[in-house]
């Protein structure tokens, strides 16, 4: 059978994505807008402009990316889009141009959890890697320890009880004036400092395997003016990092997996991919992360995501909701303060 290629959007957030990938993992194309300028008066993203702009771009993104591939929609196999969660106007937008798309060309519709192309975008990257994985899923809006086992079979082994990771790198740009996008300005201002400004470790030494970042950022707060930017943002990185460490290494407990794997945005961070190379090291586990461009919000990584569920035999239909919140393990129990972000 020849591979098929997929077409994927993604809006869930701040970055317009569309790409057309094949089965056997070749990236024929990928484009993407940014809206860094239009976010950056305000220290964060503004769901309302990032709606827009999705519907300002997404149109022209994907007729690049068709272009750039030298095909026709109707020469695609299936359309993949991010169907949640994230911010809802922008889904909605991707996943109902996704929807017309599919409908016009007659062609099978994917709507994908965007938590689970992160999961399995190291996959497209890495031929190699097998289930089961343990996965450390670090981005702005969530933090957590998933046992990856098969295309839509996923088990949370921890959570954040508060705050994510890319969270916290956010926020802590915004109070240090660093800029934003916050985690690459944060990583770079660390560079520059040294790590001797006390902050906690949120329940470093926690039986529980779960992770915690908001009293890490409140002590950023706290520490703000009363010393350098560099080495707040230096001890900071540093403290998450130990953070990541101490909870994935509780998490890795009896686990029986093929490899220690992260993905998300806050897996683009040097530091953090260091120190979990040396915790699979010592684990004996193999250690696998995407290319940096595979880390942040892509297209590439949902239409490889609709690849992978298109060949397991798992399409939807097109009155599929956009939905805000989208657990990759609904049946996980629920965490204390962990709310709708579990």
């Amino acid at each position: 059978m020849a591979p098929r290629i997929i077409l994927g959007l993604e809006s869930s957030c701040d970055e317009t994505a569309a790409a057309l990938v094949t089965s056997d993992r070749r990236v024929l194309s990928h484009r993407l807008a940014g809206q860094e300028a239009a976010h950056a008066p305000f220290g964060g993203v503004v769901p309302e402009i990032a709606a827009r702009a999705h519907v300002e771009a997404l149109d022209p993104l994907i007729r690049a990316a068709l272009d750039d591939a030298g095909l026709r929609l109707d020469q695609v196999d299936a359309i993949a889009a991010t169907a949640g969660p994230g911010l809802i106007g922008g889904v909605m937008v991707g996943l109902v141009t996704g929807k017309a798309l599919a409908h016009a060309a007659g062609k099978p519709l994917i709507a994908v959890n965007h938590l689970e192309g992160h999961a399995l975008s190291p996959r497209l990257a890495d031929p190699d890697l097998a289930f089961p994985y343990l996965l450390l899923l670090v981005s702005g809006g969530h933090c957590q320890l998933l046992l990856v086992e098969g295309v839509a079979r996923y088990r949370r082994i921890a959570t954040t009880i508060d705050d994510a990771a890319g969270e916290a790198f956010d926020k802590t740009a915004k109070l240090l004036g660093l800029g934003f996008p916050g985690g690459p300005a944060v990583e770079r201002a660390a560079a520059l400092g040294r790590a001797i400004v006390p902050l906690p470790r949120p329940l470093k030494g926690s039986a529980e395997p779960h992770f915690s970042f908001a009293g890490l950022k409140s002590a950023v707060a706290r520490a703000a003016g009363h010393h350098p930017p560099e080495d707040i943002a230096a001890s900071f990185q540093a403290a998450v990092v130990d953070c990541l460490v101490d909870r994935t290494v509780r998490g890795i407990a009896g686990i029986a997996a093929t490899a220690l794997v992260v993905a998300g945005g806050v897996a683009a961070n040097t530091a953090v991919r260091a120190a979990l190379q040396e915790v699979a090291t010592a684990h004996g586990l193999r250690f696998v992360a995407p290319p940096l461009w595979l880390c942040t919000d892509n297209a590439a990584m949902i239409a490889w995501a609709g690849a992978e569920r298109l060949a397991a035999g798992l399409t939807d239909a097109l009155d599929v909701a956009a939905r805000a919140r989208w657990p990759l393990d609904p049946e996980a129990q629920a965490v204390r303060g962990a709310g709708v972000k579990a």
